[in-house]
């Protein structure tokens, strides 16, 4: 026991050091300094919005959106087979504003996910240079597009992804929220995105946007199609083929709920977190082993351990507390006070892959706001 203490304890260590080094060299977008040059000859913004079923947020979103600083903007809204008020909403919006031009999408073409066949369909309407792919329900300031481009223009940047607020109100979908980002964090490593000799990419549905060549150039959403994890495939195909990627904190310029309790969080990432270990059963045991070993044990050891074993996973216990604070504390607002909580994140966790995967495997396929899709089709290899 001792000797798989201190293994955890080494490992944290480490992922402690990388993390706190990678953090640091991650660009806020606050700190950005806009570029006058780009108001001299300003490229056309194509802003792709995929809305199902949000009657909730989307004026809200779309508001702040029309709000934008920077003027050289065309808006494609996609009403992708909404069965509430979204696309009255949407139709409403677009009288007053002529920069909007809705899509009202009633049936979905064969081999394709709802989101990723909508934002398609906004690209194939879309006229712009630049190519910003973004969620209904996201929250724009004034200044954020503007500053995005006089970031990514001078930087000669292919693909730039934002990292918003995830504004959770209730606490427990707060805690499991926060302990996701604790996750993507020390797992993706999002810092290394910006590094042009890494193959770790990223991206983020709340802000995704693109040079149109680029964005053609790795064969547009077709070749993504039956992933439900879009956003970050598309990040991960900008990166694959050469391109330069850029990940940037912008929690004080976009927010989003993401998930309003719990439950939803649990429902929502039914689509995910199988998908994320590749639709393999084998991957599923690993990452469950993997958790409870090095994020739940060391809490439940501190009770039945003793000596020195007890004094390790103390110090582990430590090192996971500095991690979460350089880690989902930078990537979330007021995140380190969920980490008293941290132990039940874990279970929660392991719950959420073990049902997504039982539920995508009894239901032979993912439900997706209201959709069914085959299993047998998501574990194709795509060609282009």
């Amino acid at each position: 026991m001792l000797i798989l203490a201190i293994i955890t304890c080494l490992f944290w260590f480490a992922v402690l050091i990388d993390a706190t080094l990678g953090m640091r060299k991650l660009e806020k977008l606050e700190n950005v300094e806009t570029n006058d040059t780009i108001k001299l000859n300003p490229p056309l913004v194509s802003i792709i919005v995929a809305a199902r079923n949000e009657e909730k947020d989307i004026e809200g979103s779309l508001q702040s959106q029309l709000q934008q600083t920077y003027k050289n903007i065309e808006w494609i809204v996609v009403n992708d087979r909404s069965t509430d008020q979204t696309g009255a909403i949407i139709n409403q919006i677009s009288n007053t504003d002529n920069r909007i031009q809705p899509i009202h999408i009633e049936h979905l073409d064969e081999g394709w996910l709802g989101k990723n066949h909508a934002l398609y369909q906004g690209y194939l309407a879309s006229k712009g240079d630049y190519l910003l792919f973004t969620d209904a329900d996201v929250y724009y300031k004034p200044d954020t597009l503007e500053k995005a481009l006089s970031f990514m223009i001078p930087h000669q940047v292919d693909h730039l992804t934002l990292a918003p607020n995830m504004n959770v109100k209730r606490f427990w979908a707060k805690a499991f929220v926060t302990f996701f980002l604790f996750g993507f964090s020390y797992f993706k490593r999002p810092w290394k995105a910006n590094d042009d000799n890494s193959k770790i990419a990223i991206g983020i549905g709340a802000f995704n946007l693109l040079r149109r060549d680029a964005y053609e150039e790795i064969g547009t959403h077709q070749v993504i199609r039956e992933r439900p994890d879009d956003d970050l495939m598309l990040g991960i195909q900008i990166k694959s083929s050469g391109k330069k990627q850029r990940f940037v904190s912008a929690l004080e310029h976009l927010e989003v709920e993401w998930y309003a309790t719990l439950k939803g969080a649990l429902i929502g990432l039914e689509k995910n977190a199988f998908a994320g270990l590749y639709y393999r059963y084998t991957m599923v045991v690993f990452a469950i082993l993997g958790v409870f070993i090095s994020q739940l044990l060391p809490f439940l050891a501190v009770f039945f351990t003793t000596g020195l074993t007890r004094i390790v996973y103390l110090f582990t216990i430590a090192l996971l507390f500095l991690l979460y604070h350089r880690t989902a504390n930078v990537m979330a607002k007021n995140a380190l006070k969920y980490f008293l909580v941290f132990p039940i994140s874990v279970l929660l966790f392991i719950y959420c892959i073990i049902r997504a995967t039982i539920l995508t495997t009894v239901r032979g396929g993912i439900i997706w706001r209201g959709t069914h899709y085959p299993l047998a089709e998501l574990r194709k290899p795509k060609k282009k």
